[in-house]
């Protein structure tokens, strides 16, 4: 079955200028087209959910860039490949960590606004936050645990 660049674009919850865009930059080398339209076929969507896994991530066009013409060029690049990939990993290890930090912020602020409520007043918590250390901020109190 073929797919249109619009068809791709809602499977992939992206822009259909994104697919332009990523085409422009040379990142579907292996796409077919017919008469200057691109059509996608079902043995392009492990390399579409790639692209989307790998922008997803945050990794530069640029770098998703040198990731498609190593794999171009062969197996002769499977090591430099395999380490873009693991840098990646790493890339996502480090936003785990700082998603799990901001959870530890809004746990807080969500603690502070069930003790507001309870006690119908914003006065209530402001005390107890001021005999808090500074540091113990990003800590949910033992009783709202």
């Amino acid at each position: 079955m073929s797919h249109t660049i619009s068809d791709i674009a809602k499977m992939m919850n992206v822009s259909v200028y994104t697919i332009r865009y990523w085409d422009k930059e040379g990142l579907f080398p292996n796409v077919k087209r017919v008469n200057g339209v691109r059509i996608f076929e079902e043995k392009d969507f492990p390399w579409l959910r790639l692209l989307n896994c790998l922008k997803n991530i945050n990794m530069p066009i640029k770098k998703i860039k040198k990731y498609v013409d190593l794999v171009l060029e062969g197996d002769k690049t499977l090591k430099e490949r395999y380490e873009l990939i693991l840098e990646q990993e790493e890339n996502i290890k480090n936003q785990i960590n700082q998603l799990k930090y901001y959870k530890k912020q809004i746990d807080f602020k969500k603690a502070y606004y069930e003790k507001a409520i309870e006690a119908g007043s914003e006065n209530a918590v402001k005390d107890w936050i001021n005999k808090k250390p500074t540091l113990d901020v990003d800590k949910l109190p033992e009783k709202a645990k």
